[in-house]
């Protein structure tokens, strides 16, 4: 495993996701993952499996303090009086006492930020997340968190993908600190049978997913794929034995077509690629 410097913590590059896993086919996903190895687990409140992804690892014989794990503020509850309460209920949810990295999900102009922010640090002060950050932000809104309330902002998770440049996000965060999470880092399986991403992958012996996973963990970049079936999860894992040329970059690099999947009404409006 590769692991990133988040402002002193200890980020593994490779998490496990869990968008639209919910019920028992979330608790198979979540323990299959920790069998293979992930020890960096993704969740939301909006999702609604804290739940199953709390008793999966509650149930392993893995300590907590191995696992790093993400949960996100829903919109609704970034009111500074919101803000505790729901992380209680995650936390209640989890079965954990702590959270590594706590996220506002998305930025909601709605309710004034700073607010937010300040409910969030004083969760991080009292122990109950060792770290706060962002998902979704753009550069105007991480300015906004960074510079104008300078908020310790230790993670920007974003869709990023070959398909996606996110050049603007990412030379603001490395330029302050900030490591970049990828999420839909396989463009919801529009990768799989991609003719560049293969013919690289035929040079090393792997896939073009996993030329696709490793092409961002190259760029320190963290990345949590989902995977409901277990083949799969573990295929995602196999990526840290093998290293990609600057040719493979410049070649991956040229596949951005800004084909964004994520893209709610409410979503802000997003940096130029």
């Amino acid at each position: 495993m590769k692991y990133l410097d988040m402002q002193g913590a200890k980020l593994p590059a490779l998490g496990f996701g869990t968008w639209q896993l919910q019920g028992n086919e979330c608790g198979r996903a979540v323990r299959a993952a920790i069998e293979i190895g992930y020890r960096h687990i993704d969740t939301a409140q909006i999702y609604e499996n804290e739940a199953e992804v709390g008793r999966a690892i509650a149930g392993s014989a893995i300590a907590r303090k191995e696992f790093f794990v993400t949960t996100k503020i829903w919109t609704a509850n970034l009111s500074p009086g919101s803000v505790a309460a729901s992380m209680e209920d995650s936390l209640a949810r989890l079965r954990m006492d702590y959270v590594d990295l706590l996220l506002i999900h998305w930025p909601n102009p709605e309710v004034p930020l700073a607010g937010t922010l300040k409910a969030m640090e004083a969760l991080m002060r009292n122990g109950k997340t060792k770290a706060i950050g962002v998902s979704n932000f753009t550069v105007a809104w991480m300015r906004r968190a960074v510079e104008e309330h300078g908020a310790p902002v230790a993670c920007n998770q974003v869709e990023y993908h070959v398909l996606l440049s996110q050049r603007a996000v990412l030379e603001y965060a490395r330029a302050h600190g900030i490591t970049v999470t990828a999420y839909g880092p396989l463009a919801r399986g529009k990768l799989t049978n991609n003719p560049v991403l293969a013919a690289i992958g035929k040079k090393y012996g792997k896939t073009a997913n996993q030329v696709a996973l490793r092409w961002l963990i190259e760029q320190d970049v963290a990345a949590i794929p989902k995977a409901a079936r277990k083949e799969n999860a573990r295929e995602n894992f196999a990526i840290f034995d093998f290293a990609l040329s600057e040719d493979d970059h410049r070649a991956i690099a040229a596949l951005a077509n800004n084909t964004r999947l994520i893209n709610p009404v409410f979503a802000p409006q997003w940096d130029a690629a």
